[in-house]
């Protein structure tokens, strides 16, 4: 064949796609324009599409990357559900290993009991054997990396996953972190200095291998060289990173763990010494414009705000406290400037001893957490993040009362006034049915509520639903833990929902055909 009949051979075949092309394109004009005259349209003033409507949470998937560690960090755990779609369902708990781990000596037992709070010791798993644990080490040597034994996957089907909280608890029976949601994208925001310990613990809940990344941003900027990244999480398992070495130089830092293939759940310690508890810290928010940071306890001491701006662009912050005696903007607080790719720490003494909350704006997305004195032995204090507002209702599966210290909500109304109803529970007591007692929060203000057991109960912890009531403003919550005069820990009260709504779907091929 000529070059010439060749030339014309292939134009003729293109040409024959896109009328090809054209001809498929106006068919489905042609379908979807049919499709529309024969269907009945009728004209009313009926509303226009409506949701799908409620549906009842029917499944929740939670990972507690502490209990069955052994040691200083493993306990048990505090969980509690409000069933509203009738009995049953069932809450099962299993721990985590890798592939070839010893087995446990016992096998796990944990009741099960929907629509109450349940506690639970957990027994510490066997250690894995050096060869077992050995994974490659990350970002150039600077990150020791390897599989460990313990932690736990709580499953709940049925009704028994409406509303469920689970809390892990210190050997000592303190809670001390919310087991969390799997995802694929998590942010943490911390204080660091030469001599703190960090690791960060990710565990598999799913039954595929997940590939997680770590991004590092310090008060010098994004972290550079060797990257943190393709860490291969096997299925069930938990892989526990030593960030010490990498992240010694940074006073403020935060961490953005991510996945591009499965989910995991990621949570970070930190402690000032190897031997000691430290903390477990909170998942920071999203970066966003606007959030509200709840739980400021009345004691003295520190209070530092860190501040991360991930993106290029310079960051105008605004600080307001939501505090008693209203709302303002607390000294050190207004006209904050942050350069872009900085993690920033600011100190606002002004706000040491007063309850409340804190509302960070921005210009561009930041995501902020506060720092207050406080906290187990080994902590660097105790680390307040963002929260939602309340929705339907908030579950705190554990709050200490009597011999165990004592606790408070802090309710903060930034807006418009609040009214909710607050029902504490301990062991064995059914959650449906308590009255409660109504609280009302006035508009941009905030209050402290004690946490007491009902009647004389002896029990040293207790369960805490908090559920806004009809025409109340957005409320934000946290719960704080006392031992003594002592912060142990803050935990915000976040949504714990017994229904989901679906959104109606208005330009699919279903919807147009009818």
């Amino acid at each position: 064949m000529t070059t010439g009949k060749s030339r014309r051979a292939r134009t003729r075949t293109m040409a024959n796609r896109l009328v090809l092309a054209l001809l498929v394109a106006l068919a489905m004009i042609a379908l979807y324009g049919l499709a529309s005259i024969l269907r009945p349209i009728s004209v009313t003033s009926a509303a226009a599409a409506r949701s799908a409507g409620p549906l009842p949470v029917n499944s929740a998937l939670l990972g507690c990357p502490a209990p069955g560690t052994g040691g200083l960090l493993g306990g048990g755990i505090a969980q509690a559900s409000t069933p509203t779609g009738g009995s049953g369902g069932q809450v099962s708990v299993t721990p985590v290993a890798p592939a070839g781990a010893p087995p446990a000596k016992k096998p796990l037992s944990v009741p099960s009991r929907p629509g109450q709070l349940v506690i639970s010791s957990i027994p510490a798993a066997p250690s894995l054997s050096a060869k077992l644990a050995a994974m490659p080490t990350m970002a150039g040597g600077l990150v020791p990396t390897g599989l460990a034994q313990g932690g736990l996957m709580v499953s709940a089907t049925g009704p028994a996953a409406q509303g469920l909280d689970v809390e892990q608890l210190s050997p000592a029976g303190v809670p001390t972190a919310r087991c969390q949601q799997p995802g694929s994208n998590f942010w943490f925001v911390l204080p660091g200095s030469p001599a703190t310990h960090i690791q960060l613990y990710l565990m598999n809940t799913d039954g595929q291998t997940a590939d997680a990344t770590v991004s590092v941003q310090t008060d010098s900027g994004p972290q550079l060289g060797t990257p943190d990244s393709g860490i291969a999480v096997p299925p069930h398992s938990m892989v526990i990173q030593d960030l010490s070495k990498m992240l010694r130089s940074g006073r403020a830092i935060s961490l953005n763990v991510t996945t591009s293939v499965g989910r995991v759940v990621a949570a970070v310690r930190e402690t000032t010494s190897s031997g000691r508890q430290g903390i477990w810290l909170p998942v920071a928010q999203p970066p966003a414009t606007s959030q509200v940071i709840a739980g400021m306890p009345t004691t003295a001491g520190q209070r530092e705000l860190y501040i991360s701006v991930p993106g290029g662009n310079a960051a105008q912050v605004t600080v307001t406290a939501i505090t008693p005696h209203g709302t303002y903007q607390p000294t050190g607080g207004s006209g904050v400037s942050l350069l872009g790719h900085l993690t920033t720490a600011i100190a606002i003494p002004s706000l040491t001893g007063i309850p409340g909350a804190l509302k960070i704006t921005a210009n561009v997305p930041v995501t902020a957490v506060l720092v207050v004195s406080g906290g187990p032995p080994g902590a660097p204090g105790i680390v307040l993040a963002g929260t939602p507002a309340l929705a339907q209702q908030g579950v705190v599966a554990a709050s200490p009362v009597g011999a165990a210290g004592h606790s408070e909500l802090v309710l903060s109304a930034p807006g418009h006034p609040a009214r909710v109803r607050i029902v504490t529970v301990t062991p064995g007591t059914p959650i449906a049915g308590q009255s409660g007692r109504v609280t009302t929060i006035g508009a941009k203000s905030s209050i402290e509520v004690p946490i007491a057991p009902p009647g004389k109960s002896k029990a040293t912890l207790a369960a805490v639903i908090v559920t806004p009531l009809a025409g109340s403003g957005p409320v934000y919550v946290a719960q704080v833990a006392m031992s003594g005069s002592n912060v142990q820990s803050v935990l915000p009260v976040i949504p714990s929902p017994v229904s989901i709504r679906l959104p109606h779907v208005r330009e699919s091929l279903l919807t147009v055909l009818g």
